[in-house]
C-alpha cells in the first residue's frame, strides 16, 4: 500500500512539472506564430553548393 502512495505522489509530481512547462512555454511565446511554419516548406531557400565556389588563390 505504501508504494502505490508513493507512485500516485511521484506522479502528480511529475504531472506538475509538466504542466510548468507548459505554462512557461506559453506565457514566453512559443505557440505565437503558428502560420510561418506551415508555409515555410513552400518558399524556396537559396542554397549554395560548396562546388560552385571559385578557388582562393
Amino acid at each position: 500500500m505504501t508504494i502505490i502512495i508513493l507512485l500516485v505522489v511521484f506522479s502528480m509530481v511529475v504531472a506538475g512539472g509538466f504542466l510548468g512547462a507548459f505554462l512557461w512555454a506559453v506565457r514566453s511565446g512559443q505557440y505565437e506564430d503558428t502560420y510561418s511554419p506551415a508555409v515555410r516548406i513552400l518558399f524556396e531557400d537559396q542554397v549554395r553548393d560548396p562546388k560552385d565556389e571559385q578557388p582562393r588563390r
